[in-house]
């Protein structure tokens, strides 16, 4: 079973409103009213997370939603979506210090699959080429659609034809794409990939009939290396996410599964002899008959990882994080930093002393809000802000982080009464000591 609710009309794609009414708890409530208080994983320290915080307004047209940001070379790159008629448009652009280029149109369609938590992403290689994904309806089930790739050289101005990563063409489900530089003209792109749910298969077939991790790898020139498993089971619907540590290896994390239906956090390791076997970052033990649709975030840099994630195990939601100093072959006992009542939606950046910035969705007895704290190991929260509260029928949805220097940028679809649009807040960080 998933639970993903998908719509022409995106705006009721966004009708997961609380931690209670998350499908994929198949009933465990976990919500309370009120706002709860700390409890655990946050340290009592008074300490000072941010010093200023701004507004960015994004020139898009009313109803744009589901941003995604990167940054590179010391700008600031986001791409959406957005709404013309019976097209559906996907948008980037770039910010530097005097502010947003001219938005870019990418690729646009009728066809083309949008939905709250499967959505268009952007990513850089190093020598500056630019890479957007979005999805692609491609059969008679609304969860057919493809993965679809095209890339600039010029900065946004133009772009080439679509490249789809993965070999597969069958009516199935692919998405939930991440992508990361893995050399000077290369990404490793991963998706999740749904070609052997519901293949003929013989008895004596090793391949289960679930959700795979498959990556490949993408040149700048737009070839595509080959396409390959990572992992032949894993939850069917969580975002997926890439880190790359300080010899280059490739860290992508994700929401797995066994055969009796234990959804826990995985990281696999991308080296020079090719990806490793998955480690489990923590074994929560999360019994669930669905997917959650709360993918985990990871972070790398030198020797250190981090990876935050969402659980509702044993009954009690919670967002957690781990720490990794041997570039993820190993992670440590996970700290709690949520509130008491989070819905998850986690992302997470790696500061320079070892500490990691967490982002997460808590609710708050009425409204979403958006936090943001800095997590010590076996401490947890040492400070904390509340960026933004939602009180609207909608949701943020999934929010996303970038960082430039002290600065960090995170994007939201934010519903009013007119619709949607994109809320982007700069927030500076308090000088680390």
């Amino acid at each position: 079973m998933t639970c993903r609710t998908k719509t022409r009309d995106h705006r009721r794609s966004q009708g997961l409103r609380s931690a209670k009414a998350l499908c994929g708890l198949l009933g465990l409530v976990i919500a309370a009213s009120g706002f709860v208080l700390p409890q655990v994983g946050t340290a009592q320290t008074g300490a000072v997370l941010v010093d200023q915080v701004e507004d960015i307004v994004l020139p898009s047209l009313p109803g744009a939603h589901e941003p995604s940001l990167t940054s590179h070379d010391g700008l600031l790159y986001m791409s959406w979506l957005e709404h013309e008629g019976d097209q559906t448009k996907v948008m980037m652009g770039r910010r530097s210090a005097q502010g947003w280029s001219e938005p870019r149109l990418v690729h646009q369609g009728s066809d083309l699959f949008v939905n709250w938590a499967d959505f268009p992403g952007i990513a850089l290689f190093d020598n500056g080429t630019i890479a957007v994904h979005w999805l692609r309806e491609i059969g008679p089930s609304s969860f057919d659609y493809q993965v679809e790739i095209a890339l600039s050289r010029d900065g946004g101005a133009s772009w080439s034809e679509p490249l789809i990563p993965h070999e597969d063409r069958s009516f199935a489900q692919h998405g939930f794409v991440s992508m990361l530089p893995a050399g000077a003209e290369s990404l490793a792109v991963i998706w999740l990939d749904g070609r052997a749910y519901g293949a003929d298969r013989s008895e004596a077939s090793t391949t289960p009939d679930a959700m795979q991790l498959r990556a490949t790898t993408l040149i700048s020139d737009g070839s595509l290396g080959r396409d390959v498993a990572v992992d032949l089971q894993t939850c069917s619907c969580c975002q997926t996410s890439l880190a790359a540590t300080g010899d280059g290896t490739i860290l992508a994390a994700y929401r797995d599964r066994t055969d009796g239906e234990i959804r826990d956090i995985s990281v696999a390791r991308l080296t020079v002899d090719g990806w490793q076997r998955p480690v489990t970052v923590h074994n929560d033990g999360w019994e669930l008959a669905g997917c959650p649709v709360n993918g985990p975030a990871i972070a790398a840099d030198g020797h250190d990882a981090a990876v935050a994630w969402f659980t509702g195990a044993n009954d009690l939601a919670a967002v957690k994080v781990a720490f990794s100093d041997d570039a993820g072959r190993s992670f440590g006992a996970p700290v709690r930093v949520d509130l008491g009542n989070p819905m998850g939606r986690v992302d997470v950046e790696l500061l320079e002393d070892g500490t990691a910035l967490v982002s997460w969705v808590e609710w708050t007895g009425g409204n979403e809000a958006l936090m943001l704290c800095r997590a010590e190991r076996e401490i947890g929260c040492v400070a904390q802000e509340v960026l933004a509260t939602n009180s609207a029928g909608a949701s943020v949805n999934f929010p996303t982080m970038a960082r430039l220097g002290r600065d960090i940028f995170i994007a939201r679809t934010q519903p009013d009464e007119t619709g949607d649009r994109i809320a982007i807040r700069r927030v500076r960080l308090t000088e680390i000591d």
